[in-house]
């Protein structure tokens, strides 16, 4: 199989795991392409791509335009707080006077669970989920199983230790879906709070003690707690919470083992890991930002091929 078997990706949810190997093999060729001399080329050439962000974002954002830039794309930004969606305009609306610009593909990150979903029921360009509220943010979770590959070679059977707000986590979510279609043992570990309870149903064990979990795990992946997605307090304090689910330098030097610590960022030093693990030789987190734009260009790539061969 050397292409997707779908037009969008809205979610990890909808692809195959030949689908995810697809993307990785593509992206191991893209790193090689970003770290040579002369980091761009000519295969989206004539392809125009926007990228509407409707939250916040830094990280994802310029990774994906770097993305698109690399692969000589056309490339529109577009920012709601600056646009007609401030005074009232529909989410339709605003794409299709985008699409009638002549654009082929959309970036999108929103608010509302399924809004990329949605949208691609109604528009004819193909649509890349950038993170859709507490729903999915399938190319972080791509980039991350990326960098475990990377590290660990082969993930069948590897066990990976979630940690945080898994449930206000798109991230959390996202890398569920992916880690298991690849054969990861996965468990989650954080408040019982923050612990959705249709969590068993996806294949995943809680771990209540963080130390039982590190002891466990080969991967931890430190989530951070989205506190402007909660409407109500989940847990007493953040210093609470720290000292039961923050991750220390000593608590990982008590291990009789190695183990790999990610995080998708943004980090809050202090709260979800100390700024001594966050920068020891254990974590892998800048790896994860770098391999973002080679996972972000693989994506966009295979996308596009696949609508040359729906046309």
């Amino acid at each position: 199989m050397n292409r997707l078997s779908t037009k969008h990706l809205v979610g990890i949810k909808d692809l195959t795991p030949d689908d995810i190997h697809l993307i990785f093999e593509t992206a191991d060729n893209f790193k090689q392409i970003i770290n040579r001399p002369i980091r761009k080329v000519p295969s989206l050439r004539d392809i125009t791509i926007a990228n509407l962000f409707f939250e916040n974002s830094t990280r994802t954002r310029v990774s994906f335009e770097l993305a698109e830039k690399r692969l000589s794309a056309d490339v529109v930004n577009f920012s709601s707080s600056t646009s007609s969606v401030s005074k009232g305009e529909t989410l339709i609306d605003t794409v299709k006077n985008i699409l009638s610009m002549k654009v082929e593909m959309v970036v999108m990150r929103h608010a509302a669970p399924g809004a990329c979903v949605f949208l691609s029921k109604h528009i004819d360009a193909q649509i890349v989920n950038a993170g859709d509220g507490t729903h999915e943010h399938p190319t972080q979770a791509l980039l991350d199983a990326f960098s475990i590959r990377e590290e660990l070679g082969d993930l069948n059977g590897k066990k990976i230790l979630i940690v945080g707000d898994i449930l206000h986590s798109r991230v959390a979510l996202s890398n569920i879906y992916c880690l298991k279609k690849l054969g990861c043992q996965v468990k989650v570990c954080g408040p019982p709070t923050l612990i959705p309870r249709y969590i068993s149903a996806l294949g995943v064990e809680v771990e209540p003690n963080l130390m039982k979990g590190l002891e466990w795990c080969d991967v931890a992946n430190m989530l951070r707690i989205q506190l402007e997605r909660q409407d109500i307090r989940y847990f007493p304090t953040l210093r609470e919470y720290t000292m039961q689910y923050g991750l220390t330098l000593p608590m990982l030097e008590k291990l009789d083992k190695e183990i790999l610590i990610m995080h998708p960022g943004p980090i809050n030093r202090g709260v979800e890991v100390t700024s001594e693990v966050a920068d020891s030789d254990h974590s892998i987190i800048l790896d994860q930002v770098e391999n973002g734009v080679a996972i972000r260009m693989a994506v966009l790539y295979l996308l596009a091929a696949q609508k040359d061969v729906n046309a």
